[in-house]
């Protein structure tokens, strides 16, 4: 199997975008580490390549080891023994191999063992672990953690925990959700009070539905103030698997992703390290390390996008019906260019992201070592600012379009894709998570939304289209989308009716997307030839989705919404009919 770094000459690509010099500079503190670590970049070009390098051996482990072992994780899975999650086969040697090149920990700084990696290529090996078994990305994936210890944790936090990433090859969890507190975090009730005679907080209660539940380390969301039931009396806390004060109760039978152990866990007096202070669990750090987890599904559905559409285009350049191999049938060949140009416009969604982060998070850090000057606490405003609506945009866009090329690669497949002979069968199960967990795809819009009534997304549209360099159909198509966009929004927004913004949010969203990701294919094609082709059928093709969206929102009246209640209120009521028969 090809080096699936090496196969994707896009990671190169949106490794040389302009504004990567600036996080790189900002990342390497002007490359001053470079005298005490004989590993850390003299230059940008050193860390250019050291990120080639590193993305290389990351591509070859996962073509030659996680992708062939995948097909039999999801037959063989996890299970207890003994009150341990015991990982498939397939999984123990796929975290070696990764562990044994040095790549638990990429970003964390060189102190704690890392490779002081910015969130770029570390997304970009991401993906291609998730291309090669998305169960598997969820078990190295959760690295992000340490990130999160790492930015709100003490020091003596930090020497303790993040050495054992890459020392040691630890694993990670975060423990958050309940059975009574699933999308609804500010329900936590696992309970967490100090011990004053043993001077350390006791965690008791139970969390369900954790990815890799019964990892090393852990960060669990747990209520610490008395007499509350809302975000503010929620505290974030490390507990240390080598305590033992965890009873693993159950494993789930899952649809897909079954190589990544889903957990219910019971916390019996388990004790646990508060990280940073009482009552910013919820409200601030889980907060961050959601961002960081949607960014990750992000990253997790083009990986399985990428797999889908190859899966796709290798079958049907192969099988041959009614004297011809499949692949000249313009039926299939549309869904397979589709494919194409969708994969091309969520991987630019999602490196405009990743980026976006990256400033933000560099600026982060250094303010904490040096004041910034005015022109970067502007900038870092800035991009914090498009990191909060992007961040959601890329999750709910990317996993809803996993999904669906998942599905057009298995139709492409036919009745053979049905089966286990094909890896697709296994893909297309595996995608089906991606607009659930770490939010689920209405709650993405709720939090994208933002980006429209702020007018967020139009401002950054605007300056795309700045950047265009000459004149084209497919920039006059997308200046009349964004039109069309700014007229439709106004008209929601201008309703001052939050009911009414809530049930058209996806719907803006999703335009505004589309016009973004369609700005974005233009720009890679002045640096890039070979996008001009993308950047032309993704806006064919995506100006018929918003011109469907902006006809459904224009002729849907307000009062519409009563006729929906209605229906729901006759459901319920014909239920409850149902139940006295």
């Amino acid at each position: 199997m090809d080096n699936f770094f090496n196969d994707t000459p896009d990671f190169k690509f949106h490794l040389e975008h302009p504004i990567v010099k600036k996080i790189v500079k900002l990342k390497e503190r002007n490359f001053e580490e470079s005298e005490t670590y004989d590993y850390a970049p003299l230059n940008h070009e050193d860390a250019i390549d050291t990120y080639e390098k590193i993305l290389e051996i990351v591509g070859e482990i996962c073509a030659d080891t996680i992708a062939v072992n995948a097909e039999g994780v999801d037959i063989e899975g996890p299970h207890i023994e003994n009150n341990e999650v015991i990982y498939a086969k397939g999984t123990t040697a796929d975290y070696k191999a990764l562990y044994d090149a040095g790549l638990i920990g990429m970003s964390l700084p060189r102190k704690y063992g890392g490779l002081n990696f910015p969130l770029l290529p570390y997304v970009m090996a991401a993906e291609m672990v998730a291309r090669a078994d998305a169960g598997f990305a969820n078990i190295w994936g959760l690295q992000d953690c340490a990130e999160t210890i790492y930015e709100f944790g003490s020091e003596e936090q930090r020497e303790k925990y993040l050495p054992r990433f890459n020392r040691d090859g630890v694993t990670a969890a975060m423990v958050l959700t309940e059975p009574d507190a699933g999308s609804d975090l500010q329900s936590v009730k696992l309970k967490a009070t100090f011990d004053k005679e043993k001077n350390t907080w006791i965690l008791n209660g139970v969390k369900r539905f954790i990815t890799n539940g019964d990892a090393d380390i852990s960060l669990v969301l747990a209520r610490s103030e008395e007499n509350t039931t809302d975000a503010r009396g929620l505290s974030m806390f490390i507990y240390d698997r080598n305590a033992h004060a965890v009873e693993v109760r159950h494993l789930e039978k899952k649809l897909g992703i079954k190589g990544s152990p889903t957990c219910e866990l019971v916390f019996k007096n388990a004790p646990a390290e508060l990280v940073g202070k009482e009552r910013f669990g919820l409200i601030k750090y889980v907060m961050a390390l959601m961002n960081s987890a949607r960014l990750g599904v992000g990253a997790q559905s083009v990986g399985i996008a990428d797999a889908a559409y190859r899966e796709a285009l290798k079958y049907a350049e192969e099988r041959a019906q009614f004297g011809k191999f499949i692949v000249k049938f313009p039926a299939v060949y549309e869904m397979l260019t589709n494919m194409k140009v969708r994969l091309d416009a969520l991987r630019s969604l999602l490196y405009e992201t990743t980026r976006f982060v990256d400033i933000f998070k560099v600026y982060e850090d250094v303010s904490s070592s040096r004041s910034l000057e005015s022109e970067e606490r502007t900038e870092m405003k800035h991009y914090s600012k498009l990191a909060n609506v992007f961040t959601p945009l890329i999750k709910l866009i990317a996993s809803e379009a996993c999904n669906r090329m998942a599905y057009d690669s298995l139709q492409i497949h036919g009745g053979t894709g049905f089966m286990k002979d094909f890896p697709i069968e296994r893909i297309y199960r595996d995608a089906r998570i991606t607009s659930i967990y770490e939010g689920t795809t209405q709650l993405q819009a709720v939090a994208a939304i933002k980006g429209v009534t702020t007018e967020v997304f139009l401002e950054q549209i605007k300056q795309y289209d700045s950047e265009v360099l000459e004149d084209s159909s497919t920039r006059v198509k997308l200046q009349k989308m964004t039109e069309k966009f700014d007229a439709i929004s106004k008209k929601v927004t201008e309703t001052n009716n939050t009911e009414y913004l809530d049930f058209h949010a996806r719907r803006l969203v999703e335009m505004a997307g589309n016009i973004i990701m369609g700005y974005l294919l233009l720009l890679n094609s002045q640096r890039d030839e070979k996008f001009s082709k993308s950047a032309k059928l993704y806006v064919n093709l995506v100006s018929s989705e918003n011109k469907e969206k902006f006809d459904y929102i224009d002729n849907f009246e307000i009062e519409n919404l009563e006729l929906y209640k209605l229906t729901q209120v006759e459901i319920l009521k014909a239920a409850e009919e149902l139940e006295e028969v």
